[in-house]
Formats: C-alpha cells, structure tokens, sequence
C-alpha cells in the first residue's frame, strides 16, 4: 500500500473503533500521543483503545456510538515519500473532540499526536 491508502485504512479503523484495522495500517515503530495517557505503542494499543471506548461508553449512555468518531478537516501534505495528514475528529453524542497530526509513508502509519479540545471525562 502507498501512504494514502495507509492513512485512509488507519482513518476507517478509527472511525469504527476496530483496533487490528488500526494496527494492520501502522508501522513497525508506530506510536500514539495522547495527552492524557502519554506515549502508546503499537503493541499496547488495543489496550488504549478498550479504555478509550469505556471513557465513551461513560459519557454515551453506556455506548460506544457507530461510528465511534467523525473525522473532519482532514488536510494532508506529501513531501519526499512521506505523509502529514491533520484532522478534527469528534466523538458523536459526547464533548469528546480534538486535532490529530499523523505521519505516514509506504510503510504504513508511523505516528500520531492528538490534541483535546474537550478532555475525556468532563
């Protein structure tokens, strides 16, 4: 896969919650930003992202909603073979919602740094 298809696969398994399409996207040396949590590995993901979707649920009626977020914004930029991709990504039915910046290649998604514009849990 090229790195637009890359970042289109990683962006589908965001928007459905669905880890293992998320990780077939990523990088051998992927890491995941998150403020509130620090620095997520590839291998620790699937982790992150069950207690992602139990922060949700909390603030959902006790649902992950489908989709699981909107992604919107999306500004990409090519340069040398790799990838910048920056997005504005809500949680539908929640105050959930900030920015990510996403680096990727032909090698698949090799980083992302999301930013809250509303912090999980209030």
């Amino acid at each position: 896969m090229n790195a637009a298809e890359h970042l289109n696969a990683y962006a589908e398994g965001w928007t459905h919650g669905d880890a293992d399409m998320i990780l077939k996207a990523t990088a051998k040396d992927f890491t995941f930003d998150d403020p509130n949590v620090g620095v997520v590995t590839r291998d620790a993901l699937s982790d992150y992202l069950v207690g992602l979707k139990e922060t949700i649920a909390s603030q959902h009626e006790g649902r992950v909603p489908e989709p699981m977020l909107s992604l919107t914004e999306l500004l990409t930029r090519e340069e040398g073979g790799r990838l910048t991709a920056s997005c504005w990504w809500t949680v539908p039915g929640t105050a959930i919602e900030g920015a990510g910046l996403i680096k990727v290649d032909a090698e698949g998604v090799h980083s992302e740094v999301i930013t809250y514009h509303a912090k999980p849990g209030g």
